[in-house]
């Protein structure tokens, strides 16, 4: 039997063109207002995934609009986790008032890479997130520190893979500032796809290959050419049986 994969975009972030990805993928993370998103993006993208039948996850970071998100800061890790707390419950009224919900939460940039590599901080971050909000499942890096941070406080998780984005051969995914580390060649990223689908593998940057269990794959939106990825990758996996249902 097939392993069925869902396909997730990270939007709201005022980049790419989010109607469109949404009308390919299955699940999509939105921006609470740290790195990117406002009322206006957040509210529009909820509306769109429930006219698309697709999962909304919440997808908060460091607040820092300038650099993305994507700046690593040495923060105090209650402030962190207030400031991850923040977003979610931001984007959950909006939710909330649209007559949607949060079914997860991802965390993203250098706050996400930074919880992939330390157990710490990312059981400290999922524990104030299930506090906070009971049952909410986490969108996690397959085989990282979040895995089993989330697995040790007892928290649903779904393993995340990447799509678009190159792997160190620890498994986490290698900085933005080396060069390949964000892969637009639409071949290249539907074969990494079909063999994560069919095998459990990912290619390393120095061609290691690793295991991974990962049950969801990401598409950036703002990644080059993003929707022709997207409906590649989706097209080689329905034609494949790959392709996990939408909701509704």
């Amino acid at each position: 039997m097939a392993t069925m994969i869902d396909l997730n975009a990270d939007l709201g972030e005022g980049v790419g063109d989010d109607r469109a990805m949404l009308e390919i993928v299955t699940s999509t993370s939105i921006a609470c207002g740290g790195h990117a998103g406002d009322a206006t993006t957040m509210r529009e993208a909820v509306r769109s995934a429930l006219a698309n039948g697709v999962t909304i996850g919440a997808h908060p970071g460091f607040v820092g609009r300038e650099h993305f998100g994507r700046r690593r800061l040495d923060m105090p890790v209650e402030l962190t986790c207030d400031q991850v707390i923040a977003q979610i419950a931001t984007l959950g009224k909006i939710a909330d008032e649209e007559g949607a919900s949060i079914q997860y939460v991802k965390l993203h940039g250098a706050l996400a890479n930074m919880a992939a590599e330390d157990f710490d901080l990312a059981h400290a971050l999922f524990s104030a997130i299930s506090r906070a909000f009971p049952g909410m499942a986490i969108l996690a890096l397959a085989a990282s520190a979040q895995v089993e941070a989330a697995r040790a406080l007892g928290i649903g998780f779904v393993p995340e893979a990447y799509a678009d984005r190159a792997y160190t051969a620890d498994g986490l995914l290698a900085s933005r500032s080396l060069v390949g580390s964000v892969i637009e060649d639409e071949k290249a990223v539907v074969e990494r796809c079909l063999r994560l689908a069919e095998k459990s593998e990912i290619v390393a940057m120095d061609g290691s290959v690793l295991q991974s269990d990962a049950r969801s794959i990401c598409l950036h939106g703002d990644t080059q050419g993003a929707i022709a990825l997207a409906r590649a990758v989706r097209k080689a996996f329905e034609d494949a049986g790959f392709m996990a249902r939408r909701e509704g």
